[in-house]
Protein backbone atom coordinates (compact mmCIF):
# COMPACT_ATOMS: atom_id res chain seq x y z
CA UNK A 1 0.00 0.00 0.00
CA UNK A 2 1.64 3.71 -1.26
CA UNK A 3 0.23 6.90 0.10
CA UNK A 4 0.49 9.75 -2.51
CA UNK A 5 -0.18 13.52 -1.17
CA UNK A 6 -0.19 16.11 -3.64
CA UNK A 7 -1.28 19.52 -3.57
CA UNK A 8 0.37 21.85 -1.04
CA UNK A 9 2.24 24.78 -1.89
CA UNK A 10 3.21 28.36 -1.45
CA UNK A 11 -0.10 30.60 -0.33
CA UNK A 12 -0.14 34.27 1.06
CA UNK A 13 -2.31 34.75 4.14
CA UNK A 14 -5.24 34.24 4.38
CA UNK A 15 -5.24 32.26 1.02
CA UNK A 16 -6.51 28.25 0.74
CA UNK A 17 -5.13 25.08 -0.82
CA UNK A 18 -6.40 22.11 -0.80
CA UNK A 19 -3.73 19.17 -0.12
CA UNK A 20 -5.19 15.72 -1.30
CA UNK A 21 -3.35 11.84 -0.85
CA UNK A 22 -4.74 9.03 -2.38
CA UNK A 23 -3.95 5.87 -1.20
CA UNK A 24 -3.16 2.56 -3.83
CA UNK A 25 -1.93 -1.21 -3.69
CA UNK A 26 -4.02 -4.20 -1.98
CA UNK A 27 -6.80 -2.42 0.18
CA UNK A 28 -9.66 -4.21 1.47
CA UNK A 29 -11.31 -0.87 3.11
CA UNK A 30 -9.98 1.72 4.79
CA UNK A 31 -10.66 2.59 8.73
CA UNK A 32 -9.64 6.77 9.36
CA UNK A 33 -8.09 8.76 6.91
CA UNK A 34 -6.02 11.87 8.71
CA UNK A 35 -3.87 15.02 8.25
CA UNK A 36 -1.03 15.83 10.53
CA UNK A 37 1.69 18.49 10.12
CA UNK A 38 5.11 19.14 11.49
CA UNK A 39 6.29 22.58 11.77
CA UNK A 40 10.35 23.28 11.74
CA UNK A 41 11.63 22.25 15.05
CA UNK A 42 8.22 20.67 16.14
CA UNK A 43 6.89 17.64 16.60
CA UNK A 44 4.75 16.18 14.38
CA UNK A 45 0.35 16.82 15.51
CA UNK A 46 -2.38 15.85 14.62
CA UNK A 47 -4.62 18.40 12.61
CA UNK A 48 -8.01 16.80 11.44
CA UNK A 49 -9.43 13.10 11.21
CA UNK A 50 -12.39 11.53 9.30
CA UNK A 51 -13.46 7.83 10.33
CA UNK A 52 -15.06 5.90 7.57
CA UNK A 53 -18.54 6.96 8.27
CA UNK A 54 -17.38 10.80 7.94
CA UNK A 55 -17.34 11.56 11.64
CA UNK A 56 -14.59 14.46 11.90
CA UNK A 57 -12.50 16.15 14.54
CA UNK A 58 -10.03 18.68 14.39
CA UNK A 59 -7.26 20.51 15.76
CA UNK A 60 -8.51 23.54 18.12
CA UNK A 61 -5.90 25.86 16.11
CA UNK A 62 -7.82 25.06 12.82
CA UNK A 63 -11.38 24.43 13.32
CA UNK A 64 -13.76 26.55 11.55
CA UNK A 65 -10.94 27.47 9.04
CA UNK A 66 -10.02 23.28 7.68
CA UNK A 67 -12.27 20.91 6.04
CA UNK A 68 -11.12 17.10 5.97
CA UNK A 69 -13.40 14.93 3.29
CA UNK A 70 -12.84 11.82 1.67
CA UNK A 71 -13.91 10.08 -1.04
CA UNK A 72 -14.62 6.12 -0.20
CA UNK A 73 -14.81 4.82 -3.46
CA UNK A 74 -11.32 6.30 -4.39
CA UNK A 75 -9.34 5.94 -1.52
CA UNK A 76 -8.44 9.65 -1.24
CA UNK A 77 -8.94 12.15 1.73
CA UNK A 78 -8.76 15.87 1.16
CA UNK A 79 -7.82 18.88 3.11
CA UNK A 80 -9.48 22.10 2.39
CA UNK A 81 -7.52 25.03 4.51
CA UNK A 82 -9.06 28.20 4.28
CA UNK A 83 -8.12 31.74 5.90
CA UNK A 84 -4.00 30.14 6.29
CA UNK A 85 -2.08 31.62 8.46
CA UNK A 86 1.91 31.61 8.95
CA UNK A 87 1.31 29.40 11.51
CA UNK A 88 0.06 26.94 9.37
CA UNK A 89 3.34 26.60 7.67
CA UNK A 90 4.30 23.05 8.01
CA UNK A 91 5.01 19.73 6.16
CA UNK A 92 1.56 17.96 6.01
CA UNK A 93 1.29 14.21 5.93
CA UNK A 94 -1.57 12.08 5.25
CA UNK A 95 -2.09 9.09 7.43
CA UNK A 96 -4.65 6.16 6.58
CA UNK A 97 -5.97 2.78 9.05
CA UNK A 98 -5.70 0.27 5.90
CA UNK A 99 -7.64 -3.02 6.02
CA UNK A 100 -5.13 -5.28 3.60
CA UNK A 101 -7.67 -8.18 5.23
CA UNK A 102 -10.75 -8.22 7.06
CA UNK A 103 -8.79 -8.51 10.30
CA UNK A 104 -5.41 -6.85 9.13
CA UNK A 105 -5.25 -3.28 9.94
CA UNK A 106 -1.89 -1.01 9.68
CA UNK A 107 -1.51 2.67 9.86
CA UNK A 108 0.40 3.94 6.39
CA UNK A 109 2.08 7.65 5.92
CA UNK A 110 2.36 9.51 3.38
CA UNK A 111 5.50 11.11 2.03
CA UNK A 112 4.69 14.47 3.04
CA UNK A 113 3.38 17.66 0.96
CA UNK A 114 5.56 21.26 2.41
CA UNK A 115 3.08 24.26 2.87
CA UNK A 116 4.29 27.35 3.65
CA UNK A 117 2.46 30.80 4.19
CA UNK A 118 3.65 33.68 3.97
CA UNK A 119 2.90 36.50 5.22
Amino acid sequence: VQLQACGGGLVQARGSLRPSCAASGSIFSINDMGWYRQAPGGQRELVAIITRDGSTNYADSVKGRFTISRDNAKNVVYLQMNDLQSKDTAVYYCNMRVLTTPRFEYSYWGQGTQVTVSS
